[in-house]
């Protein structure tokens, strides 16, 4: 997440380690985390341990509510922080943003989500999507494995990136996917996530390809 700027100083990732407890990176920039770091043991049922950041919250309450999330990232990628200053979040304009249709939620409040009931509406908010994008502080993505997850901010910030780019054609009005073209082409199959995740790690001392 880090090599890819996909977040700076205050990003943090998650795994679920059991049905009621998740491992999450500690407080410091990711790129910054040594190898062999244990990471940071969070309960569901119990109050968060002195080494979580705050917003370890938001990873808490999607844990509660989703049992099929098996990793989240939460990130602040740029082109989606600029879409969001204008009250938007990516819609499904090409293939990587279908994963999101019609569009990933927009938190609206812009303070930081450190206490537990705005993280509860945070993953309220967030349902059974993929993503939900906090205005102007980047992102939470899920999914089943933390692969996915983190293939998901690729995607999320790849369709941000398309859409300003769309908005800056002036006159030129984007085609959006249907619902049928969108649910058609988020697919798994083919090693799709296993190919991002080697793209994602390749470079990092603990790395090894992923077997498809």
């Amino acid at each position: 997440m880090g090599r890819h700027g996909l977040a700076h100083a205050y990003g943090h990732v998650s795994l679920r380690t059991a049905t009621d407890r998740f491992l999450v990176s500690p407080a410091s920039p990711l790129g910054l985390v040594p190898v062999g770091h244990p990471g940071v043991e969070v309960a569901l049922d119990a109050p968060l341990l002195d080494g979580a950041l705050p917003e370890v919250r938001i990873h808490r309450e999607i844990y509660r509510r989703r049992a099929n999330v098996g990793g989240i990232c939460r990130v602040q990628p740029p082109a989606l922080m600029a879409l969001s200053a204008l009250g938007r979040t990516p819609r499904a304009l090409h293939g990587l943003g279908a994963y999101f249709a019609p569009a990933a939620p927009l938190w609206p409040n812009v303070a930081l989500v450190r206490d537990d009931a705005s993280a509860a509406a945070v993953a309220d908010m967030l349902g059974t999507a993929r993503a939900i994008v906090l205005s102007g502080n980047g992102c939470v993505t899920v999914g089943e494995t933390l692969m996915e997850a983190a293939a998901h901010a690729f995607f999320l910030e790849d369709a941000a990136r398309i859409e300003l780019a769309l908005l800056a054609a002036v006159g030129e009005r984007p085609r959006e996917y249907t619902s049928q073209e969108a649910a058609t082409r988020a697919i798994k199959a083919g090693g799709l996530y296993e190919r991002m995740w080697d793209f994602l790690c390749f470079g990092d001392s603990e790395w090894q390809p992923s077997t498809r």
